[in-house]
């Protein structure tokens, strides 16, 4: 199916958004904080040095705010379009014929999942998510997103760790991540938590695993490929999907995704 043809969100389904709430918690609190001892300098304590340092911080986290403001609205669902052209991207590059199971590593709210259970209609859609404190998301509203598309049949939710998969090895048909492992902090090799999503992978089975693919954070990307070959994976390849996604590198950078790019291949 056309990816274009798929639209998700339409039922009034939650998907929540990237630029978290908790994220202009915080800066608003730094932007009254900073407000309040900018004024007690000038006014109180008489020091205009100090005053002009927390007046500096204040315009600063206020810019912060508009920016993460804006990457909000261009990653909100029904906003500006953003999360239906990563989405659109990322399956466009999985070379996956529809049967069988596939996994989606860090389903969030399960957009993504419901969204390739929508594009192939033979298969079953798993979506495996830690489900951390930062984003409201849970495995109750990814199946209650998946009820409301008409594809809580073939999608399944479960608590799982990207560090260590609850899974045997070769279970899966298809794996899918989008945008995961930078934000797993409690791993700092990055090419094992990739390898640690393609352990799952059965043998034949495809893969399509995007990310922000910085290099001082995922290493030496050629040499991880160069190794995937070796061990028999087919047409592995780091596609740069920063343009095809963001329109050029600028804005992939101004929406904090510079160095979007997505592996993929066949095991």
């Amino acid at each position: 199916m056309n990816q274009k043809e798929i639209k998700i969100g339409t039922h009034g389904e939650q998907y929540g958004n990237w630029m978290s709430k908790p994220v202009f918690y915080m800066l608003g609190g730094g932007i009254a904080l900073a407000a309040l001892l900018a004024v007690l300098s000038f006014t109180v304590f008489h020091l205009p040095i100090l005053g002009i340092i927390f007046a500096v911080i204040l315009a600063a986290l206020t810019a912060a705010t508009c920016w993460c403001a804006w990457i909000r609205k261009q990653y909100s669902f029904g906003g500006g379009g953003m999360m239906d052209k990563v989405h659109q991207s990322l399956l466009s590059h999985l070379d996956f014929d529809g049967n069988g199971t596939l996994l989606e590593v860090g389903c969030g709210s399960g957009a993504l999942t419901i969204r390739a259970a929508l594009s192939w209609s033979d298969c079953k859609a798993v979506g495996i998510d830690y489900w951390g404190a930062v984003w409201d998301y849970s495995k109750e509203l990814c199946e209650k997103n998946a009820r409301s598309e008409g594809v809580g049949d073939r999608c399944a939710f479960q608590r799982g760790d990207a560090n260590r998969l609850d899974f045997k090895d070769e279970t899966f048909d298809a794996v899918i991540s989008n945008y995961v492992y930078h934000n797993i902090t409690n791993a700092s090799d990055k090419q094992a938590l990739l390898k640690e999503s393609l352990r799952v992978l059965k043998k034949g089975g495809v893969f399509a695993l995007q990310d922000d693919m910085k290099p001082g954070m995922f290493g030496d990307m050629e040499a991880l490929i160069k190794e995937l070959k070796d061990e028999g994976y087919q047409d592995v390849c780091l596609i740069d999907t920063t343009e095809e996604i963001f329109g050029n590198k600028s804005r992939a950078k101004m929406l904090a995704l510079g160095n979007s790019a997505a592996l993929v291949g066949r095991k």
